[in-house]
């Protein structure tokens, strides 16, 4: 099959074409005919080797955690599938090495579900991931109605979906981004406002000097997450996706984000049904990993990147 894998760690340009073997199936797993492959801010550090600490890594290493695609096959023990079913998911396995940028990946049944009906399966390869981080931080952080809710990073990948979730979850939404996307914050539901040192002051001017809010979702890092604890009223509500030892330091949770089959019915059942609206900013053609991987770490994405594989 056609792969997109790497030999050794480093730049964008590691990324190439290779032939490689089919993927093995395991009684309880599907093989999966890939159409899209979800590009996430996790696959350009699996490619700089910032993760072998963590999880172990096989070479050659096939990048992406995120896929949507046909069943082609089932194994003996597999009762939610058959072939022919459209299914996306979430698959991050206990080690990296054979990921969702190929023409085929096997996945455990427990890791997917049916994609949405409305959703072609190029576009059906941004949600998983990206989705139950989102709805994951939220639930971390507890946010529930009337809550006031800070997201940083809110118009990429996960911060997008963050505020239309908070919202359904009768929250209000406040949200950071560069200004070129306020707009776009405020179609989400959301209250922009800038990065920087000045948002601890517009934050206190938009919500008053007196009032904290409620839960905080860094999605960033960094300053971002520095300023946070300032600005959450309760530093067991502040969630971070980003920096999990500098979170927890400051009495805040860190989420890294766990399957869900359930979670990801959900979300496309609101997917089908209106409620959620999934950016996408870039598609590529598998051939052009590389360049969606350059393309993310300018930093300027709005919504999600994927790679088109049939």
């Amino acid at each position: 099959m056609r792969a997109i894998a790497l030999t050794e760690y480093g730049e964008p340009d590691v990324l190439t074409t290779h032939s490689l073997p089919e993927p093995l199936v395991c009684y309880d797993q599907v093989l999966i005919d890939v159409h899209g492959a979800g590009v996430n801010p996790v696959d350009t550090k699996i490619r700089q080797g910032f993760l072998q600490q963590l999880i172990p890594n096989n070479i050659p290493l096939i990048p992406g955690w995120e896929v949507a695609g046909i069943v082609a096959k089932v194994g003996t023990a597999v009762t939610q599938f058959r072939a022919g079913d459209k299914v996306y998911g979430y698959i991050r396995k206990d080690h990296i090495q054979d990921g969702a940028y190929a023409e085929q990946v096997a996945a455990d049944e427990l890791v997917l579900a049916h994609a949405p009906s409305s959703l072609d399966l190029v576009h059906a390869a941004a949600l998983p991931l990206a989705g139950l981080t989102a709805l994951q931080a939220l639930q971390a952080a507890q946010v529930s109605q009337d809550d006031v809710v800070l997201i940083h990073a809110a118009a990429g990948g996960v911060g997008h979906l963050a505020i239309q979730l908070a919202r359904i979850l009768g929250a209000r939404v406040i949200g950071t981004a560069s200004e070129r996307n306020h707009e776009y914050l405020r179609a989400l539901g959301a209250e922009p406002l800038r990065y920087g040192p000045e948002l601890p002051n517009e934050l206190k001017t938009l919500i008053g000097p007196a009032t904290k809010v409620d839960a905080v979702l860094d999605l960033v890092g960094g300053e971002a997450l520095e300023q946070s604890l300032g600005l959450v009223s309760t530093p067991g509500r502040l969630v971070s996706i980003v920096d999990g030892t500098r979170v927890r330091e400051l009495g805040g949770i860190h989420v890294f984000v766990r399957h869900g089959a359930e979670q990801l019915s959900w979300l496309g059942e609101l997917i089908d049904k209106g409620e959620l609206k999934l950016e996408v900013q870039h598609v590529f053609p598998l051939e052009e990993a590389a360049q969606a991987h350059r393309v993310l770490e300018e930093g300027h994405t709005r919504g999600k990147i994927v790679l088109k594989v049939r």
